[in-house]
């Protein structure tokens, strides 16, 4: 009897012995897939997120790169870099910018795309990023009908002749373009003031703007309503209903626009292309965006014409925005830190 529980005490060890190596075994297999599967789903991780930060990286440098209003910089900083050297040119812009440091709490600046479209860039951009919301006469007006009015109801067959910047001459088109860039502008303005959120609304203005054909269709809605408007005081003008702002018998007064035609083909149609807005243009733009237009002259530094303000007439409910300009060619957009 006790021969035959010891055989069975031996049998039953070696069978647990058996199983336990063939577990062993299992396990030993597991973990070591287990081990293998930790490993690699951690270098696939590792590698998702590298393509991620790449990807990303390089989303980031392209926005950057088409970005026409550019992230925010040191004011003096950039004073430093742009103006180097002893020249007097060089110290007056160096000093003008410290002054600028100084009196005026401007501490940084976002530069503005240098191209011909830069003050109706730099000033549209500010409207947009500080959620300014459509002037009075916008808001009693529906813009999307000025195209049709001017061409159809008073007549103005020559606005076929309308440039649009680097396009040139468009022709038969003009009315069609012209109707989507006035939806363009009314479409986007309409949602970017609607955004209370500060962050959320400067996102959509890099967006925006970094889009060349959607801001084109902007500048060039901006002006067709400048052209509007010039028709309209020129009516009134001529039938003598109702007196006009001082700015545009200012703007009459040129030889180079003495009628909206003139203005139009002499000025307009070369904004974008060629040239940019003149000062006579830039009271009218803050005339019709009902914005205080506050201009920083640098080249004007230690004279009267430092600061400047277009309209010199305006009404204390307007808005005020700022610009800053080496020579009144291309405008950027100072910030101001108290």
């Amino acid at each position: 009897g006790r021969h035959e529980v010891w055989s069975w005490k031996t049998a039953s060890k070696e069978s647990l012995c058996l199983m336990w190596q063939k577990v062993k075994v299992q396990l030993m297999l597991s973990m070591s897939f287990l081990t293998a599967l930790f490993w690699y789903c951690r270098r696939l991780y590792s590698f998702l997120a590298q393509l991620l930060k790449r990807w990303s990286n390089y989303l980031q440098r392209q926005l950057i790169r088409n970005l026409s209003v550019l992230p925010e910089v040191d004011l003096l900083g950039y004073s430093a870099r742009e103006w180097k050297g002893e020249t007097k040119q060089a110290k007056q812009m160096r000093e003008a910018y410290e002054e600028l440091f100084r009196s005026c709490h401007i501490k940084y600046l976002r530069q503005v795309r240098k191209d011909n479209y830069s003050v109706v860039r730099a000033v549209l951009f500010q409207i947009f990023s500080q959620g300014i919301h459509f002037p009075s006469w916008m808001k009693e007006r529906d813009i999307l009908k000025l195209p049709e009015k001017l061409l159809y109801s008073q007549g103005c067959n020559w606005i076929q002749q309308y440039s649009f910047g680097p396009e040139r001459y468009m022709g038969p088109n003009t009315f069609g373009k012209l109707r989507k860039c006035m939806e363009a502008l009314k479409t986007n303005w309409a949602e970017i003031s609607a955004t209370r959120d500060h962050e959320e609304r400067g996102s959509m203005c890099n967006t925006l703007f970094s889009d060349e054909s959607k801001e084109y269709k902007l500048y060039e809605a901006i002006k067709f309503i400048m052209l509007y408007e010039v028709v309209e005081a020129y009516e009134q003008m001529k039938s003598r209903d109702e007196p006009v702002h001082n700015l545009f018998s200012l703007l009459f007064a040129r030889d180079s626009s003495s009628d909206p035609l003139s203005f139009m083909m002499n000025h307009l149609n070369s904004i974008g292309d060629s040239v940019c807005l003149d000062q006579v243009e830039l009271f009218l733009l803050g005339y019709l965006l009902e914005v205080k237009i506050r201009v920083y002259r640098l080249h004007r530094f230690n004279t009267e014409e430092f600061q400047v303000t277009y309209p010199n007439e305006y009404r204390r409910e307007w808005n005020e925005i700022s610009l800053l300009t080496e020579d009144d060619r291309y405008y950027h957009i100072p910030l101001f830190r108290t």
